[in-house]
């Protein structure tokens, strides 16, 4: 039996924004709220993964402990922190999405990245399978802004953008289609928070 996933009333718009989460911080609290208004969403799922098949794992926190502190950071009754992939098993946003989809087809998601994360999305396992799974929404990140909308999976993807004067329909679209949202840009990284930890305990 597959896990309950957090509550959403038929036809509702859901943000899904996946990550290691390691730790939270208050630049995902920013993306959330940006693609929560910019893309009329009606609730973000975080879906803290096991571990990024891209990244080391071995300065990974546990999956609770990163859930708990992802709950704590959050702090808006829109956004439900799950675990989902955990528990059916997957490491792959692709493998995550097919079930979501087929678990849910009443629901509208979005898939939401960081800019950073679009750089390298052409190295994510069947990125154009995701791309055709569900619409996905970009949000800028410092450093990325020039840089992202030329990676390869952007190029690749390049005819189903979006404008982003109509970011509010891309939940009601069908995929493939993106859109890259610019505005106020959050620097936090969870890479710099970890560093800093580890600088402050030497």
């Amino acid at each position: 039996m597959l896990p309950r996933l957090p509550p959403a009333a038929p036809g509702q718009r859901i943000g899904l924004y996946g990550g290691s989460f390691n730790p939270a911080h208050a630049g995902h609290r920013h993306v959330s709220l940006t693609a929560l208004r910019r893309l009329r969403l009606d609730r973000i799922w975080w879906l803290v993964t096991p571990g990024n098949p891209l990244k080391d794992r071995g300065a990974l926190a546990p999956l609770a402990e990163r859930a708990a502190l992802a709950e704590a950071v959050a702090d808006d009754p829109r956004i439900a922190v799950t675990t989902v992939e955990a528990a059916i098993g997957v490491r792959y946003t692709r493998d995550t999405l097919r079930v979501l989809v087929r678990r849910r087809p009443d629901l509208r998601f979005v898939w939401i990245m960081g800019a950073d994360s679009l750089a390298t999305f052409h190295r994510w396992r069947g990125f154009r399978e995701i791309a055709g799974l569900v619409p996905i929404a970009v949000v800028d990140r410092p450093g990325f802004t020039l840089a992202a909308p030329g990676a390869p999976a952007a190029a690749a993807l390049r005819r189903f953008r979006v404008p982003e004067r109509d970011a509010g329909r891309l939940a009601g679209l069908a995929p493939p289609a993106w859109v890259y949202l610019h505005g106020p840009r959050s620097d936090l990284s969870s890479t710099a928070i970890r560093r800093a930890a580890d600088a402050g305990g030497a």
